[in-house]
């Protein structure tokens, strides 16, 4: 199994609602990411980049993301 990282993105898990999704750590574009919680296919890697550069839908969203991914 390749290794992980989590990562938060404004739109929520269609299933559970959980924003922490994991991602693998060599970033393909056509890698699939996952939600963290439940692990259900939520996107292409590539999808979620857009998504990030879409930027959050608030000043608080900004502010939760900035604090989980700022590793990345």
């Amino acid at each position: 199994m390749a290794l992980s990282e989590d990562l938060r993105l404004p739109v929520a898990c269609p299933n559970c609602g959980s924003h922490l999704m994991r991602i693998p750590s060599v970033k393909n574009p056509d890698d699939k990411v996952h939600c963290a919680s439940c692990q259900r296919f939520v996107c292409l890697y590539h999808e979620a980049c857009t998504v990030l550069k879409q930027g959050p839908g608030s000043d608080s969203e900004a502010l939760i993301e900035k604090a989980v991914n700022r590793g990345g």
